[in-house]
């Protein structure tokens, strides 16, 4: 699906804009273009803005019972990631756990260049129904979120 919208505004995870994010290669909201996501010059820098959010994740507050303290698990990564009210959040969370070869409710280490490599790309495949991007292309998107 080369022209979804997270595609084109070199968005994958279509993150929502916010003025208060100062992401590295952002560019300057244009609502004639988009009127609530962010864009982002590269592909590489709105995967590492991807990548960035799921790393500051592992902070915050997860859901009673499932995992470890804080965000840990595909379910809860998930569920932060993308609202209920505008997903299906249980559908979503199995899909990327399958993609990553865990269940929905096993720890992972997102420190773990190769885990958050698999999130990233799982979260892209589905926010936009496919994934076009050449493995070097998400490799550099993690690495520059993991500095």
């Amino acid at each position: 699906m080369p022209n979804a919208r997270g595609i084109r505004n070199n968005n994958p995870g279509n993150i929502d804009y916010n003025p208060r994010n100062k992401w590295q290669g952002q560019l300057p909201p244009d609502p004639n273009i988009e009127k609530r996501f962010a864009r982002f010059d590269t592909p590489e820098n709105g995967i590492r803005a991807l990548g960035k959010l799921l790393l500051n994740y592992r902070g915050k507050d997860g859901m009673p019972g499932v995992g470890k303290p804080g965000i840990d698990t595909p379910v809860e990564f998930v569920n932060r990631w993308a609202p209920s009210v505008e997903n299906d959040t249980n559908a979503y969370a199995r899909s990327v756990a399958l993609a990553i070869g865990v269940s929905p409710t096993t720890p992972i280490d997102v420190t773990n260049p190769a885990v958050l490599t698999g999130l990233v790309n799982a979260i892209i495949s589905h926010e936009n129904g496919s994934n076009p991007y050449l493995p070097s292309v998400i490799r550099e998107g993690v690495r520059r979120a993991l500095l």
